[in-house]
Protein backbone atom coordinates (compact mmCIF):
# COMPACT_ATOMS: atom_id res chain seq x y z
CA UNK A 1 0.00 0.00 0.00
CA UNK A 2 2.83 2.40 0.85
CA UNK A 3 4.38 2.02 -2.59
CA UNK A 4 1.04 2.77 -4.24
CA UNK A 5 0.97 6.15 -2.49
CA UNK A 6 4.66 7.06 -2.49
CA UNK A 7 4.24 9.94 -4.93
CA UNK A 8 1.44 11.41 -2.82
CA UNK A 9 3.68 11.23 0.25
CA UNK A 10 6.47 12.93 -1.66
CA UNK A 11 4.14 15.77 -2.68
CA UNK A 12 2.94 16.14 0.90
CA UNK A 13 6.52 16.21 2.16
CA UNK A 14 7.36 18.93 -0.37
CA UNK A 15 4.53 21.14 0.90
CA UNK A 16 5.40 20.50 4.55
CA UNK A 17 9.08 21.16 3.87
CA UNK A 18 8.17 24.54 2.36
CA UNK A 19 6.47 25.43 5.65
CA UNK A 20 9.33 24.22 7.83
CA UNK A 21 10.99 27.56 8.45
CA UNK A 22 9.94 30.23 10.99
CA UNK A 23 10.16 33.05 8.43
CA UNK A 24 7.90 31.20 5.99
CA UNK A 25 5.41 30.48 8.77
CA UNK A 26 5.43 34.19 9.66
CA UNK A 27 4.75 35.04 6.02
CA UNK A 28 1.78 32.67 5.93
CA UNK A 29 0.40 34.24 9.13
CA UNK A 30 0.90 37.74 7.75
CA UNK A 31 -0.96 36.88 4.55
CA UNK A 32 -3.93 35.40 6.41
CA UNK A 33 -6.14 38.47 6.20
CA UNK A 34 -5.23 39.92 2.82
CA UNK A 35 -2.68 40.11 0.06
CA UNK A 36 0.45 42.13 0.73
CA UNK A 37 3.13 43.65 -1.45
CA UNK A 38 6.68 42.43 -1.04
CA UNK A 39 7.70 45.75 0.50
CA UNK A 40 5.12 45.29 3.30
CA UNK A 41 6.28 41.73 3.93
CA UNK A 42 9.90 42.87 4.14
CA UNK A 43 8.96 45.65 6.59
CA UNK A 44 6.87 43.28 8.70
CA UNK A 45 9.59 40.65 8.93
CA UNK A 46 12.46 43.13 9.31
CA UNK A 47 14.51 40.88 7.03
CA UNK A 48 16.54 41.62 3.92
CA UNK A 49 14.59 41.76 0.66
CA UNK A 50 16.73 39.01 -0.85
CA UNK A 51 15.99 36.67 2.05
CA UNK A 52 12.25 37.38 1.94
CA UNK A 53 12.19 36.88 -1.82
CA UNK A 54 13.88 33.49 -1.43
CA UNK A 55 11.30 32.39 1.16
CA UNK A 56 8.43 33.65 -0.99
CA UNK A 57 9.80 31.72 -3.97
CA UNK A 58 9.77 28.51 -1.92
CA UNK A 59 6.18 29.12 -0.80
CA UNK A 60 5.16 29.94 -4.35
CA UNK A 61 6.90 26.86 -5.73
CA UNK A 62 4.92 24.61 -3.42
CA UNK A 63 1.63 26.33 -4.30
CA UNK A 64 0.99 27.90 -0.91
CA UNK A 65 1.12 31.50 -2.16
CA UNK A 66 0.34 33.15 -5.46
CA UNK A 67 1.34 36.48 -6.95
CA UNK A 68 -0.31 39.37 -8.69
CA UNK A 69 1.64 42.14 -10.35
CA UNK A 70 0.41 45.72 -10.39
CA UNK A 71 2.83 48.08 -12.09
CA UNK A 72 6.18 47.55 -10.42
CA UNK A 73 4.64 46.07 -7.26
CA UNK A 74 4.26 42.32 -6.71
CA UNK A 75 1.50 41.26 -4.35
CA UNK A 76 1.39 37.92 -2.56
CA UNK A 77 -1.65 36.14 -1.18
CA UNK A 78 -2.44 32.70 0.14
CA UNK A 79 -3.34 30.39 -2.70
CA UNK A 80 -4.57 27.85 -0.18
CA UNK A 81 -6.15 29.55 2.85
CA UNK A 82 -6.82 26.10 4.31
CA UNK A 83 -3.15 26.09 5.35
CA UNK A 84 -4.33 28.17 8.33
CA UNK A 85 -6.59 25.30 9.43
CA UNK A 86 -3.57 23.02 9.37
CA UNK A 87 -1.49 25.51 11.35
CA UNK A 88 -4.29 25.86 13.91
CA UNK A 89 -4.11 22.08 14.30
CA UNK A 90 -0.34 22.33 14.81
CA UNK A 91 -0.91 25.01 17.47
CA UNK A 92 -3.35 22.69 19.23
CA UNK A 93 -0.76 19.90 19.27
CA UNK A 94 1.81 22.30 20.76
CA UNK A 95 -0.65 23.44 23.43
CA UNK A 96 -1.61 19.87 24.36
CA UNK A 97 2.04 18.83 24.60
CA UNK A 98 2.76 21.84 26.81
CA UNK A 99 -0.18 20.96 29.07
CA UNK A 100 1.04 17.36 29.38
CA UNK A 101 4.54 18.53 30.32
CA UNK A 102 3.10 20.98 32.85
CA UNK A 103 1.09 18.19 34.50
CA UNK A 104 4.17 16.02 34.84
CA UNK A 105 6.18 18.87 36.33
CA UNK A 106 3.36 19.78 38.73
CA UNK A 107 3.35 16.22 40.08
CA UNK A 108 7.06 16.33 40.94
Amino acid sequence: MYKDNIQLYRYRAEVLKSLSHPVRLAIVDYLTDSEKCVCDIVDYLEEKQSSVSRHLAILRGSGIVETRKEGLQVYYSLNTPCVNVFLNCVDRIIKERHEEKSKVLDNM
